[in-house]
Order: structure tokens, then sequence, then C-alpha cells
């Protein structure tokens, strides 16, 4: 089974920067990259993909990341699914509240792309 990693960012002009920091993922390790640009649609694309990890916006339309990793959590079968929370929202409460329930990691915007890509690599198992 080949390695699949979800974005889910409501800004198109962050999701755009996200996907271009990882493609090179996708070109060397054959990792498929998805995208979906409001929580409703990523818990979509989490349910039928399976991917390994997400990188997961906080304040976004329809479902927010907090519900989103949470739903996630509390599903057996997706409970294994990684999820890094992204945001502005870069209180130690905020961060807090994102490691209890669920998250692997919260990383705030902005943020360094190479960070992304040594964090994307960790969490696929990607050894150069």
């Amino acid at each position: 089974m080949g390695k699949k990693l979800l974005i889910v960012e409501d800004e198109l002009h962050i999701r755009t920067l996200l996907e271009q920091a990882l493609e090179d993922l996708e070109e060397e390790y054959a990792v498929e990259i998805l995208t979906a640009s409001d929580g409703e649609e990523g818990l979509a694309i989490i349910r039928q993909e399976r991917p390994q990890a997400v990188f997961l916006d906080i304040m976004m339309p329809k479902m927010n990341g907090y519900e989103v990793c949470r739903a996630i959590k509390q599903d057996p079968e997706l409970k294994d699914t990684i999820i890094v929370l992204l945001t502005a929202k870069g209180q130690e409460a905020d961060r807090r509240k994102g490691l209890e329930i669920g998250a692997y990691d919260y990383m705030t915007k902005p943020f360094d792309p190479d960070e992304v890509v040594e964090l994307a690599k960790e969490l696929l198992q990607i050894v150069d």
C-alpha cells in the first residue's frame, strides 16, 4: 500500500504552499498528496482514502480542525491516523487542547516549509 498524506486547509494559498513543499515526497517517494478545503471534506477523504498522516487546519468552515481530529480519534478504524494541527492560534491553551484531543503535533503559522517536509518524512517513516 502506498503512503498517503492529506492536507486539510481552507485558505487556497496556504494549501498550495503546503502542496508545493511536499511535492518532492510525491516525486521521490511515491507519496500520494490529497487535499481538502474544509473539515467535512477532509473527514470524508480520511474515511475513504485512509491517509497515514493529515496536516489539519483548525479554523475552517463546516467542521473545524478540533472537531475533525476528535471524530478521527473516536473512530476505532481511523484512530491511528496521525494528525498535525496547523493554525495561526499560537496560545498554549490552544496547543494543549489540540494535543489532548489526540493530535500528534501542533504547528503554528507561518511555518517553515522545510520543517513541514521533515515532519512529513518522520510521520510517514521515510528514510533518506
